[in-house]
Parts: structure tokens; sequence; C-alpha cells
């Protein structure tokens, strides 16, 4: 298993940052590398909402189908699903930090696929582009935030 972390600090509540990171429905229009994000669950959005998101990954054009699997409200969620033969998780983790909120993410992926676990060696390189992408989310949901 590969495990992926970051953090950035947001100067806004854990409440608005939080609101602002699980802002689906608006992502598409937010964020840079989504190119669409359509909601497939009806309702709040929370733990069992699934969705299904486009971005330019490595070059081409992907687009993933993924799932809220854990939701606590102002505290953390985690979206799973599984991409090229690859099961991933990913958690994002909101404390209070100095009048602001500091955003922890983890992004674990482990193999499932014969052909994914062969090529479970060479995920290391896959996984700083990986990391830059995920950072320049929060780089534009912290702007949301900070907005207010």
């Amino acid at each position: 298993m590969a495990t992926v972390t970051s953090s950035i600090e947001v100067q806004a509540t854990p409440e608005r940052t939080f609101q602002a990171f699980t802002d689906l429905r608006n992502a598409a229009g937010r964020v840079r590398g989504i190119k669409k994000l359509d909601v497939l669950t009806d309702g709040p959005i929370g733990k069992g909402t699934r969705f299904r998101e486009t971005r330019v990954m490595f070059g081409r054009e992907a687009t993933e189908e993924m799932e809220i699997t854990e939701y606590l409200p102002g505290k953390s969620y985690t979206v799973g699903g599984i991409s090229c033969g690859a099961e991933f998780a990913t958690t994002f983790r909101f404390s209070p930090a100095g009048g602001g909120t500091r955003v922890e993410f983890e992004l674990d992926f482990r193999p499932v696929s014969v052909f994914a676990k062969l090529m479970a060696p060479l995920s290391g390189m896959m996984m700083g582009p990986m990391k830059k992408v995920v950072e320049q989310d929060m780089d534009d949901m912290r702007k949301i935030a900070e907005a207010g």
C-alpha cells in the first residue's frame, strides 16, 4: 500500500473550511483541476454520497466514480473508489489552528488487480504528481473558504 500525505493552513473556521471542501455540487466551477462533477445521489452531501468526477490526469481526461465512505461534519470525511485496478481512500481532517483551520490530507492506494499489483513498484513515481494535484485542489478550496 502506498500513502501520500499533505496539509494546508486555512484562515477560516473548521466549519466554513469543511463546507468549502465538501461542496461537491459547485466543485467544477471552483477547483481548477475538475472539468466536471456530477453528484449521483439525492439529498445532502454525507456518508454514502456517490459522484462522478472528470479531470485531466497525466495529460489524459479521466472520469472516476467515487463515494463518501466516512463523514464527520466539521471534522473529517473520506472518499473512496477504485481506479486503474487499485482501491483508494482519500481522507481530509479539519482541526482548529491559530484562529483558522489545519486541513490534513491522506491518500491510501492499494493495488487489487493482477496488473496493478505488477505495476505497484512503479506507483511511487505517480505519487508525487498525485500529491501536487491534490495540493492544487486544496489551495483552490482554501481560497473559497477564506473568501467566505
